[in-house]
């Protein structure tokens, strides 16, 4: 039996051999192609060339070679891609085959895998431009080549994914990834390296590290291109966020926490306001009745004391109610309807129900200022209870003389405001809710330090509450003060149409 002493030869090489027509379909495909590219002869034969082995999105070389191979040999390195999607460098000979009368009938194709070449030379690029600076950065780096083969690893990066030092040149970057992640990961590097950007720590999906231990751990990866005489390169810097991680986690498992406690407290508030305002309320009941003396007559003793008992009663569901309205503001449920509200009709109102309040105590109440309505946009149950806490607290702290209300307008941080201020007599001036006030010092009620709140001892929750319902309204609660004389709380409120 003769034997085909050429196609032997051909067969026997260990570097691909192909021949093509001169459309590049396949006419004969060597077992070096099958080891170089992976594809069997069956797979092969009648399919174009570039088909098999172009990385999409790259220039078709062969067809340039097509073009200009003419009566000689063309030779050029490029990258390819086998069948399993790996990128290898190959560098690449061919020669124009012709038939018996002259004419162009075949390409002769030889390609040889360079890639451990390639990534030599890249390694030698690297460490030559760099000379060692990259040793010093504080994240892992990794250089890998458009084949997606590791050029250099620093020392950070060889400690973090647990490999000799030296071991990691050469290995293809999916190696140092979750295996479930490989396939999707060479296809966004194949892409990648057909766009090279420039790529921030942090942006993009979440990924993670493989060590060569097997465990795995989630990393953060910038990815930035280095164009060299030799192509692009790709500099990855990799930071282990594995701690933070555990920490982000451990601080959400604890925001689940407080969330439930929060809602526990939610909902033993709301039980217990219940369960003592009942109480309360007959308290209050009762001593009127007592102090009406519908059972019967009492002495003067006796009634000092019940109005003690009946004074103590309403300051305590009072707190009861401050108490809750501070958890449905903390917990996003009050609900405020924002409107054009004109603001006298609702101090009269609070000043009517505080009236007897000051007269028991021998003082006056009074509303003062412009005479022209002023209108805010607000809401009117906040609104109300704003005053009344304000209101409220005044009549305590005031000894004697007057407490004056005095409402106006005013440029606070330089926008027109509704101003709504609180006093006693003893600092009543015509510049009331004006920015400087002479030796007086004019300050948030949210910005109180702990040890300037001690001033204002007494005043229960309603001064907090009233700041945090001020916040709703979009104002806020500004108290000028002054050691010796006293203070003016301003409550300060968008002006409405």
């Amino acid at each position: 039996m003769a034997i085909d002493f050429g196609t032997l030869i051909l067969d026997e090489t260990p570097d691909a051999v192909v021949i093509t027509r001169l459309d590049g379909e396949v006419v004969h495909w060597t077992s070096g192609a099958r080891r170089v590219f992976g594809y069997g002869s069956e797979e092969a034969m009648g399919r174009k060339l570039a088909e098999l082995i172009e990385v999409p999105g790259l220039a078709d070389g062969g067809a340039v070679v097509r073009q200009t191979l003419g009566d000689g040999a063309a030779s050029y390195e490029s990258v390819r891609r086998a069948k399993d999607g790996a990128l290898v460098y190959i560098d690449s000979t061919s020669k124009l085959l012709r038939d018996a009368a002259g004419a162009p009938e075949y390409i002769l194709w030889s390609k040889k895998d360079v890639t451990t070449l390639k990534v030599l030379r890249d390694a030698k690029l690297v460490e030559a431009r760099f000379d060692g600076i990259l040793e010093l950065m504080p994240d892992a780096i990794i250089v890998a080549n458009a084949s997606g083969r590791i050029v250099l690893a620093t020392r950070q990066a060889e400690a973090m994914f647990k490999y000799e030092h030296g071991a990691l040149r050469g290995v293809v970057l999916e190696m140092l990834m979750p295996a479930r992640f490989r396939h999707g990961h060479r296809a966004h590097r194949n892409d990648y390296g057909v766009r090279p950007t420039l790529r921030p720590m942090g942006s993009g999906r979440d990924l993670y590290g493989l060590r060569s231990d097997g465990t795995e751990f989630p990393v953060e990866i910038s990815l930035s291109p280095i164009e060299t005489e030799e192509g692009t390169l790709i500099m990855s810097a990799i930071r282990d966020v594995g701690e933070r991680k555990r920490i982000e986690l451990a601080l959400q498992e604890k925001n689940v926490e407080l969330a439930k406690a929060v809602a526990t407290k939610d909902r033993f508030l709301g039980g217990m306001s219940h369960e003592l305002r009942t109480p309360l309320n007959a308290i209050i009941g009762f001593t009127g009745t007592m102090l009406m003396k519908l059972p019967g007559p009492i002495n003067s003793e006796q009634t000092k004391q019940l109005r003690m008992v009946q004074s103590s009663a309403r300051d305590l569901l009072s707190l009861i109610n401050d108490l809750l309205d501070l958890t449905r503001i903390e917990s996003g449920k009050v609900e405020l309807e924002l409107v054009p509200l004109p603001c006298r009709p609702v101090i009269d109102e609070v000043l009517a129900l505080l009236r007897q309040q000051a007269r028991n105590k021998g003082l006056g109440l009074a509303l003062v200022g412009s005479e022209q309505e002023v209108t805010v946009k607000a809401d009117r149950r906040a609104l109300q209870q704003i005053l009344m806490n304000l209101v409220d607290n005044a009549i305590k702290f005031t000894d004697s003389g007057t407490v004056l209300v005095r409402l106006g307008t005013a440029e606070v941080d330089g926008r027109a405001r509704a101003t709504i201020s609180v006093g006693d007599s003893d600092n009543d001036s015509d510049g009331g809710a004006d920015a400087g006030r002479g030796g007086r010092q004019r300050q948030a009620v949210s910005h109180l330090q702990a040890s300037s709140m001690r001033q204002f001892e007494g005043t229960g929750l309603g001064l907090h509450l009233s700041q945090k319902l001020a916040t709703l309204l979009h104002g806020e609660i500004l108290f000028d003060s002054e050691y010796g004389v006293g203070s003016i709380f301003t409550l300060t409120l968008p002006l409405g149409s």
